[in-house]
């Protein structure tokens, strides 16, 4: 069942916990993407469940903006940065002191800032980005226009809605979204760069092999010192639901938790 922590500026976010059976020591935090929740980018795939059977501790809130949580309509109430905080007021809460971190596309961003500021991030995976984190500190704006797809959420008539923000409509649609308050996280503007020279946790890069915004991802796993990266089947709607994203996930963990590994992971270093 979904609990609640409150955030630094005192909004209430949700949070779901389900428990492994003890053989990893260290449980493994999942961060969705925009217009998601932790229902359809981790439960529904099976995300959730594979790791489950392999034996951890799986965290995922919803985001601010997102599924359970608080929903203002302020963008100065978002930013990749001040979720990333957010995550770690999560794990004061749990008093946890070592994690797995993942995070998928808006999650992905999120995930990176956060291991780059909380010690307690040991091991990091992102999806569904590529390039653009190293040539914009997030999303890649050569193929995402952030405003076209504010402006494609808040818009009554279908046929104003450009091609670009069609599919985050019908995500938002399908999990109820408040698009006021995505298009807020859109106008959002974080002034956080990720620092990515600074991380030093094993780091798995996950990528669709036809997902356009996650472009390049060679070369994003080629900034990230150590870096390993994993092609997936699927755009970036698909890719997060296929069994090999999921089996990638438990097997990295698995790997950075115990040693052992039964993927064979190719490193970019």
């Amino acid at each position: 069942m979904p609990t609640t922590f409150t955030a630094p500026d005192g909004l209430l976010l949700s949070y779901t916990v389900w428990e492994g059976d003890g053989r990893h020591r260290r449980p493994v935090v999942l961060h969705h993407g925009f217009a998601a929740d932790a229902e359809v980018t981790w439960v529904r795939p099976g995300v959730v469940r594979t790791l489950v059977d392999a034996g951890f501790t799986v965290i995922a809130p919803d985001a601010r903006g997102h599924g359970a949580s608080g929903k203002p309509h302020d963008p100065a109430a978002y930013g990749e940065s001040v979720m990333a905080a957010d995550l770690s007021v999560l794990l004061d809460e749990l008093n946890l002191t070592e994690v797995s971190l993942a995070g998928y596309s808006m999650g992905a961003i999120v995930a990176l800032l956060a291991a780059t500021n909380d010690r307690r991030v040991r091991c990091l995976a992102v999806g569904g980005v590529g390039a653009g984190i190293v040539d914009f500190g997030g999303v890649d704006a050569r193929v995402v226009d952030r405003e076209q797809i504010a402006a494609g959420l808040l818009a009554r008539d279908r046929a104003d809605v450009l091609p670009a923000a069609r599919p985050f409509r019908r995500l938002a649609r399908r999990t109820g979204g408040d698009v006021a308050a995505l298009a807020a996280v859109l106008r959002a503007t974080s002034h956080e760069p990720i620092r990515l020279s600074a991380l030093s946790v094993p780091t798995l890069v996950l990528a669709g092999e036809s997902d356009e915004l996650a472009a390049n991802p060679e070369r994003l796993a080629a900034t990230i010192a150590g870096a390993r990266l994993v092609r997936v089947p699927g755009d970036h709607m698909a890719a997060v639901a296929d069994p090999a994203f999921a089996s990638a996930l438990a097997d990295f963990f698995a790997y950075s938790d115990t040693g052992e590994s039964r993927l064979a992971i190719r490193s970019l270093a």
